[in-house]
């Protein structure tokens, strides 16, 4: 319960105001680059009208922009834009203040402790 309450404090902390789907397709686009809806959809686990409308959001928004995808003409390929990239490292900024706050009132040991369950929780997770 304490993760998920630490989870929705970070999402708090966001930029803005856009959905936890929205901040999510940024940042899958800041981290892989250029990609096509279908691809954007699969990573994010919804059916390809799901993203078609969280695209056409973040496109009307300034967020991402459509190109031509060069391998493929009648395809295209959604990208970031500069105000969807800053939107990134701005929300990326604010949590990590927000932690970093929360964190520097710990003792070195309360510190220590926190870095070996982050390493038994990464095997949870990632098994």
């Amino acid at each position: 319960m304490t993760i998920l309450r630490a989870g929705r404090r970070l999402r708090v902390e966001s930029a803005g105001s856009l959905s936890e789907g929205q901040l999510s397709v940024l940042s899958i686009l800041f981290t892989y680059g250029p990609l096509s809806p279908g691809e954007l959809a699969e990573r994010e686990h919804v059916r390809p009208p799901s993203m078609t409308r969280t695209v056409q959001f973040l496109e009307s928004e300034g967020f991402v922009l459509r190109t031509d995808d060069p391998r493929d003409r009648r395809s295209v390929l959604i990208e970031l834009s500069e105000e969807g990239a800053e939107y990134i490292r701005e929300t990326r900024r604010r949590r990590d203040q927000w932690i970093q706050r929360r964190l520097a009132s710990l003792t070195r040991e309360e510190r220590l402790v926190l870095s070996e369950a982050e390493e038994i929780l990464r095997k949870v997770v990632n098994n």
